[in-house]
């Protein structure tokens, strides 16, 4: 088998938790290896710290997949960590929709798998991941014998690992346009088309912490994509409901999505450019009893963090210009790499331009079926937050 050795000041960082190890962490490497071979890896002592896939040509160029020396990287263990991930989200109460396996956080690195009830969408992030293709959807065939299994690799992150982007079938064919229950509504999900694997369940619990702001409220939503929170808004008793975003065919979902709920004669849906219109309802001096922003993440990279920032507060100031007193700002931020103490201060900074103050209701990360591994801190990345500006 392959060998790595690592280096002396790197190896007890990942001895005590962190699956990656870049290229620039390692002092040799022993054998020819293959890209998605399997490796074992040592720290620099020669102490057994586990076995992971291999790929010479990314950055990071090994992730592991067992601490366990005795523990064989096969089709059952692939099985078996499935398994123990449904195991995870069904005792939490997630059954019908879900983030079935979270990468890291599910020791499964760079596997994505979401459950839409009877549909399963994947993504294989590495060559290693990709490798073993088959024997996940074979493993997800005999645990659920779901209606439809569908990949959703058409992602730039594949490329950096000499993959292609692609999507399709991996099982027969079916209807990609489905509908899923959440919170006691319904939603389109176009599992071909839309973002990331085409709906947000990151959100789902989030959602739910709206409903006692928005009763007899009216509600502004920018970045509101297919209408997930604005749907809400309108179910939980908003007044009015009025949601922007960029993309026609977001929009042209978001409308669907409240006819199928029967909410829309209470919800309008706009599409505009969200920044240019916060700051033109400012202008008219336009008031919300809410006012919501679920943008896009504004960086995937170290080096544009300052940017990332000035531009959650721009959005954050203008949406707190358009409160009225008393009023809250529901807001999310979903890359991890703009921390929590970061995001919050981001919030309080714009409050103190808009000279008005803050009142913290809720500050909470993503759904639990999205878990956290401390170590990890790629797994602790979504931000969500509502306040209140007095």
């Amino acid at each position: 088998m392959i060998t790595i050795h690592l280096r002396n000041k790197i190896s007890q960082r990942i001895a005590q938790g962190h699956p990656w190890i870049f290229a620039n962490e390692v002092e040799r490497v022993e054998g020819n290896p293959v890209g998605g071979e399997l490796a074992e890896v040592f720290a620099h002592d020669k102490k057994f710290i586990g076995r992971a896939y291999i790929n010479p040509k990314s950055q990071i160029l090994a992730r592991l997949l067992t601490r366990d020396k005795n523990e064989t990287i096969d089709a059952l263990f692939f099985e078996r960590k499935i398994k123990e991930a449904w195991d995870y989200r069904q005792k939490i109460g997630y059954t019908e929709n879900c983030r079935l396996v979270f990468g890291e956080a599910d020791f499964l690195p760079a596997l994505i798998i979401d459950k839409f009830n009877d549909y399963l969408v994947i993504q294989t992030l590495a060559l290693g991941m990709e490798v073993w293709k088959d024997s996940i959807v074979n493993a997800l065939e005999k645990i659920f014998q779901p209606k439809g299994i569908y990949e959703r690799n058409d992602v730039p992150v594949r490329e950096l690992e000499g993959l292609t982007q692609k999507k399709g079938f991996l099982s027969a064919p079916f209807d990609t346009n489905i509908i899923i229950n959440e919170n006691g509504l319904r939603f389109h999900v176009d599992i071909e088309h839309g973002q990331k694997t085409g709906f947000f369940l990151d959100q789902q619990d989030n959602r739910k912490a709206i409903q006692h702001i928005v009763k007899g409220a009216d509600v502004l939503g920018a970045f509101c994509y297919t209408g997930s929170f604005e749907i809400h808004a309108a179910h939980y008793g908003a007044k009015s409901v009025l949601g922007l975003d960029i993309s026609e065919a977001a929009i042209e979902s978001s409308r669907k999505n409240a006819l199928l709920n029967g909410l829309q004669d209470i919800c309008r849906f706009d599409a505009v450019n969200a920044f240019d219109v916060l700051k033109q309802f400012s202008k008219e001096n336009k008031q919300y009893d809410v006012v919501m922003l679920d943008p896009p993440a504004f960086t995937k990279s170290r080096e544009s963090i300052d940017n990332a920032i000035k531009g959650y507060k721009e959005i954050n100031l203008r949406g707190i210009k358009l409160l009225k007193k008393g009023g809250f700002l529901v807001t999310s931020s979903c890359t991890n790499l703009v921390k929590p103490e970061v995001f919050l201060n981001t919030i309080e900074s714009a409050a103190k331009d808009a000279k008005r103050k803050i009142r913290q209701v809720v500050f909470q990360s993503q759904s639990a079926d999205h878990p956290i591994i401390r170590s990890m801190e790629n797994t602790n990345y979504l931000k969500f937050l509502i306040v209140q500006v007095l």
